[in-house]
């Protein structure tokens, strides 16, 4: 008897776990293993959040099914909207725009579910964060790559996708801040993907859980502040990256009504919601939380010039994105992607995650994560340079 369903064959296993795994494999050996692979802040939760959550856990009112259930507490898709208006200057309805999520991940399946048909095209980018390629194939959608290219700043081309796969085509997946190149977009190109998208029907699915880390001289965006993007858009984003919380799975979706609606009717035949205190916590979080972001990002700015001068040491140069906590460096000594990570791991312990992890047009580099203590992240970097000393000189790209 075949026990696992046909939809399963399709469905690789997520990245992060096996990364993961490997990490315990080597540690369980007495091996010091230092990733740079994992996207996983270091800093702990700010000691005010972690205070609110105390309190408001003793409350027993907080011990049953959540308040409002699938679309969260109003009180915290009110302080969302408050925060997208301040940030953004983007307005949105609590009631009917903003939905609570257990992260951000957990909305892309639930938009996949709801909105995507069997035999619907969904585009992705290419590299691309891993969750759009495995959640489109459950809902018996299918996928269409599009490249995301140095020479074009890593942004989409969005005039070379064919006319005949638009017209098949539900939606489009994309983020910026990217995950895994690092680039920005800004509103110009923000502005022409959306009159695209509006001219072919094709619903917008902005990515932003790194909205907010962004280094100097490159503006924090939401795709919602472009005029008419809410007529075909949604957005998600969390609390993870940008308050130390990526464990406590709390994000949002906001954006077009009907399809925050769709997406509501899905979760609630599914999970029970996000715990109150989670959500009461995070309210604090997002009303009094902007310091905190700033520390975050100097901390980040600061490790990004120690990675930068280190790689520019080594012989290999990159202009890096203005954006999120990740480099996308060029692979050196003419390795592939997979062979320069092998040879890391191999010889000095050190786990960066390959391009191809992200797609085909990933080949040629690896992603490095800024989220480890400094110390650390120097040890890394040393390590890294006598495995690159070993083989040829490294050459700039």
């Amino acid at each position: 008897m075949d026990i696992i369903a046909d939809r399963m064959k399709d469905i690789p296993t997520y990245l992060f776990m096996h990364l993961r795994s490997k990490i315990k494999r080597i540690e369980a050996t007495g091996g010091d293993c230092i990733s740079l692979s994992i996207g996983d802040p270091d800093k702990p939760t700010p000691a005010y959040i972690i205070e609110t959550l105390r309190e408001v856990v003793l409350d027993p009112g907080n011990h049953q099914y959540p308040t409002d259930e699938q679309k969260g507490m109003l009180a915290f898709r009110e302080s969302v909207s408050r925060w997208y208006q301040r940030k953004y200057g983007v307005t949105l309805s609590p009631e009917n725009e903003v939905l609570a999520l257990g992260g951000s991940k957990e909305g892309i399946h639930n938009f996949m579910m709801a909105v995507v048909n069997p035999g619907d095209i969904v585009l992705i980018t290419n590299p691309g964060y891993p969750g759009y390629r495995a959640n489109i194939p459950i809902a018996g959608g299918r996928t269409y790559e599009v490249p995301l290219l140095e020479k074009n700043d890593f942004l989409p081309v969005i005039e070379d996708i064919p006319e005949d796969i638009c017209r098949k085509a539900k939606a489009f997946f994309f983020n910026y801040p990217n995950n895994p190149t690092g680039a920005c977009a800004n509103r110009n190109f923000f502005s022409r993907l959306v009159a695209w998208a509006k001219k072919r029907q094709i619903i917008l699915v902005h990515d932003n859980p790194y909205s907010e880390i962004v280094f100097s001289g490159c503006e924090k965006l939401s795709l919602l502040q472009i005029p008419g993007a809410k007529d075909i858009c949604v957005e998600f984003n969390s609390l993870s990256k940008y308050y130390n919380m990526t464990g406590w799975r709390i994000g949002m979706v906001v954006g077009n009504e009907k399809i925050i609606e769709a997406m509501c009717k899905f979760k609630e035949n599914v999970t029970s919601g996000v715990f109150n205190a989670i959500q009461l916590a995070s309210i604090k979080a997002m009303d009094e939380g902007d310091e905190d972001i700033q520390s975050m990002l100097g901390i980040y700015g600061r490790r990004r010039k120690m990675a930068l001068k280190a790689f520019d040491q080594m012989g290999i140069s990159v202009k890096p994105g203005m954006g999120t906590f990740y480099l996308w460096l060029p692979v050196p000594n003419g390795q592939s992607s997979m062979e320069f990570a092998t040879k890391l791991l191999d010889e000095v312990c050190v786990l960066v995650t390959a391009g191809t992890a992200y797609g085909e047009y990933g080949e040629g580099y690896f992603r490095l994560s800024l989220t480890l203590p400094d110390d650390r992240l120097a040890e890394a970097l040393e390590r890294m340079k006598q495995s690159i000393d070993k083989g040829h000189p490294a050459t700039a790209r």
